[in-house]
C-alpha cells in the first residue's frame, strides 16, 4: 500500500456499502468531532472540504453531529449558512487570538466567549437551533459532588476522585460527571445510556454557553454555571466523559464518519493515562475512519501536528508560523479524500477495520 497523506479505516459494513454505492456524503447518517483543541487545525482544510458540499449536497434525511469540546466548535461552523466562510472565522480567530503572558481562566474564557460571538454573528446561534437538515449535539459534562465545585481545592480533590474511580472501570466514572447533551430543536434521542446521559433543547441564550462549556477544560477555563432549562451544577469539557466516544452506542447508526487526528480511539479524557482503554483498532462495522497518516504527521514541522503544549514550549510568533505551516499543509489531506472521491475504485488503498 503506498505512503499517502491520508488514512482511511472502514468498517466490514461500511466498506460493502461504499464499494456497492461509492462515496456519497448523502448516506452518512452521523458525523462526530472528537475533544483535543488545537489538534482541529489539521483538519481545517478537510473539514472545508467535508462542510462545504460533500456531506450537505444532495441531502434529504438530517444529518446528526456529535461532538465534544472543539468537536462541537467544528459542527457549529458547519451549521452556518456558508459553512466554509463560518470555518475561515474560526481558524482565522482562533489562530491569531493576543493573550497575555501569562493567561487566567477568566482571560482564556472570556476569549472563548469572543470566538464564539464572531463565528455566530447575528444570526449563527438560530441556524444552529433550526437548521433543517443538521441536528446538532453538543456533549458536555455536568459536574457531581466535588467536581461541580467553584473552588479550585475542591475540584482538586474532586477531579482526582474522578481519575481514580475511572482507572477502577470507566462506569464509575458516573459517579463524579453527567452526560449532558445540548441540542438543536429536532434533534431525536440518541441511544447514550450511560452516565444519566440527558439531552436538553438549546436556546438562542444559551447556544455560547453550552459550546462554552463543551470545551471548558477543568483549571484551564472556567466551565458553566447553572445553565437554564438543564440540570443545576457546574458544566466542563465532553471529553472528560467522550473525549473521542464509545461506539457501542452508535451501532446501530447506519453509516458515521469520523474525521480524526489520529487512527486509534481513546475513549474519555481519563483513558489517556490508561494505556490499555486505547482503541488501537476501533470494532465498529458502520464507521469511516480518517485521519493523517503516521507517514504525513512525520512530515510535519516537529514531527506532530498542532496541540496545546504548543502554548508553552513556543514563543507566540513561532507557534504561529508552527500552526500555519500545518494549516497549510492540511491542504493536502483535503486533496488526497479528494482523489479518493474521484478514483473508479472507491476501496483503493483503505484499511479495514475488524468486525464486531
Amino acid at each position: 500500500m503506498s505512503a499517502r497523506p491520508l488514512s482511511i479505516f472502514l468498517g466490514r459494513n461500511a466498506a460493502r456499502r461504499i464499494a456497492d454505492q461509492g462515496w456519497a456524503g448523502q448516506d452518512i447518517s452521523l458525523l462526530l468531532g472528537a475533544s483535543g483543541g488545537p489538534k482541529w487545525l489539521i483538519l481545517g482544510h478537510l473539514d472545508r472540504l467535508l462542510f462545504g458540499g460533500f456531506l450537505m449536497r444532495g441531502r434529504t434525511q438530517a444529518l446528526q453531529a456529535v461532538g465534544s469540546s472543539i468537536g462541537s466548535w467544528r459542527h457549529a461552523c458547519l451549521a452556518q449558512k456558508d459553512a466554509v466562510a463560518a470555518l475561515d472565522r474560526f481558524e482565522d480567530i482562533y489562530v491569531n487570538w493576543d493573550y497575555s503572558e501569562r493567561p487566567d481562566i477568566h482571560e482564556i474564557s472570556a476569549a472563548s466567549i469572543a470566538m464564539l460571538e464572531h463565528i455566530f454573528g447575528d444570526s449563527g446561534a438560530s441556524s444552529l437551533i433550526n437548521h433543517p437538515l443538521l441536528h446538532s449535539y453538543v456533549v458536555t459534562a455536568r459536574g457531581r459532588g466535588l467536581n461541580s465545585s467553584g473552588h479550585r481545592a475542591g475540584l482538586a480533590l474532586g477531579m482526582g476522585s474522578a481519575a481514580i474511580a475511572n482507572s477502577l472501570h470507566r462506569n464509575l466514572l458516573a459517579s463524579q460527571f453527567q452526560r449532558v447533551m445540548f441540542t438543536s430543536a429536532a434533534a431525536p434521542p440518541l441511544p447514550f445510556e450511560d452516565f444519566n446521559s440527558a439531552q436538553i433543547t438549546l436556546q438562542p441564550d444559551t447556544v455560547a454557553r453550552a459550546l462554552h462549556a463543551s470545551g471548558s477544560i477543568p483549571f484551564l477555563l472556567a466551565g458553566e454555571r447553572d445553565i437554564p432549562q438543564a440540570p443545576p451544577g457546574h458544566y466542563w469539557d465532553g471529553g472528560i466523559i467522550d473525549y473521542h466516544f464509545d461506539l457501542k452506542a452508535l451501532a446501530l447508526q447506519p453509516l458515521i464518519l469520523y474525521p480524526h487526528f489520529r487512527g486509534d480511539l481513546t475513549t474519555g479524557w481519563f483513558d489517556k493515562f490508561l494505556p490499555w482503554r486505547r482503541q488501537r483498532s476501533p470494532v465498529a462495522d458502520n464507521l469511516i475512519l480518517i485521519c493523517p497518516s503516521e507517514d504525513f504527521i512525520a512530515s510535519l514541522p516537529d514531527g506532530k501536528i498542532p496541540d496545546r503544549s504548543d502554548f508553552t514550549r513556543m514563543q507566540p510568533k513561532e507557534r504561529l508560523r508552527y500552526w500555519q505551516a500545518c494549516i497549510e499543509r492540511s491542504k493536502e489531506l483535503a486533496d488526497d479524500f479528494q482523489r479518493q472521491l474521484d478514483n473508479p475504485n472507491p476501496l483503493a488503498d483503505i484499511h479495514l477495520l475488524g468486525s464486531s
